[in-house]
Parts: C-alpha cells; structure tokens; sequence
C-alpha cells in the first residue's frame, strides 16, 4: 500500500480513507480493469462474422489484454495473498465470468445449430463457457510465465490453437498418426509392479 500511495503521489492513510485495506484496493481497481476487458471482448466478438472468429478474436483480446500489464492482470483475477479469499470471491470477477459466459453460450448454440455433425447435449454444453473461460485463463497464464524462446508461441498463434481446441477438440490439432502413437499410460501401484 505505501508503495501504491507513493507512486500516487500521496499518502498511505489516504488510501486507507478511501480503500479501507489492500483487498478494497484490488476489488476497486478490480472492478475498473475488469469493466474494460468486458468492453474490449465485447468489441471483439461484435467485429466477428461467425461464432469460431467471434471466439477467436475474445481469446486474443483477453491474451494481449493480460500480457500488455501482466502485474495489473495478477492483482485483479488473483486473491490477495493474505485475504484468504477464493478465486472467484470478487463480486466484479464473478460478474465478469458470468457475463463472458453468456456471451459464449449463445454463439455456441448457432455453432452446433450449423454442424450437423455435432451433437447437443443441452447439460454438458451449459458447462462448455466456464469450462472455455478456464482454459483460456490457464493457458494464457502458464503462457505469461514462460520465458522468451522458441518454445513460447506468439499471442496470435496461442489464440488459434486455444480457438481450435475450444472448437474442434484437442485431437483434431494432433496429426493422426501422432494420435495413433500415443497411449495413455497409467502408473502400476507397488502391488501390481
């Protein structure tokens, strides 16, 4: 906090008075980080002409979003560390979750409406949002945490294949041959080795 109200130019009681602690602190910005993101995927999804590229361009939003302030994205989507709070006890984070949600399921719909290869399962994919939300924030924040070379993909090529796997599955980015390959191995107990 003493850090903050210096590069604020203030003081620290000041910041008390108004935020009360550091967790008022990271719900208010919180919630003006957090009403930003919301618009920015909003603009993206709206840009879109279909539901795989509305999808494609949120997921790039919300990445370049993350790594343009990768501290400002911890201290607003993480609990403070000593507030012993959940992930999602944040009322502004909660409703940004719930508003994301929404605005995938409907796209989802006309997607499965249009491939009548795919099957609706109406239970499952009221789930498949937060479930495409999680993924997308692990994989953009294991992606933050990788170090510079050429095993970390740029923001783009990750928006993709975080698109292809939301949309077509893992296996249809794996060549075939790879699939055919690999094997899910389950470790032996002591008993059975």
């Amino acid at each position: 906090m003493e850090e903050i109200a210096s590069a604020a130019d203030t003081s620290k009681s000041v910041f008390y008075r108004y935020f009360g602690d550091k967790a008022g602190l990271q719900r208010a910005v919180g919630e003006v980080v957090i009403a930003r993101m919301q618009e920015q995927l909003i603009e993206a999804a709206r840009k879109a002409s279909t539901s795989r590229e509305g999808l494609r361009a949120m997921v790039s939003a919300y990445l370049q979003m993350a790594e343009s302030s990768p501290n400002v994205y911890v201290f607003v989507t993480q609990p403070a560390p000593d507030s012993g709070a959940a992930l999602e006890a944040s009322p502004s984070l909660s409703s940004f979750f719930d508003a994301i949600s929404a605005m995938l399921a409907s796209p989802m719909q006309d997607y499965l409406a249009e491939e009548p290869a795919k099957v609706t399962v109406p239970q499952p994919l009221a789930l498949w949002p937060r479930a495409a939300i999680g993924m997308v924030r692990a994989a953009g924040e294991q992606w933050l945490n990788m170090p510079p070379g050429p095993d970390r993909p740029n923001g783009s090529d990750l928006a993709d294949s975080i698109t292809a796997w939301l949309f077509d599955g893992i296996a249809a980015a794996v060549p075939q041959n790879s699939l055919a390959r690999t094997s899910l191995r389950i470790p032996r107990s002591k008993d059975e080795s």
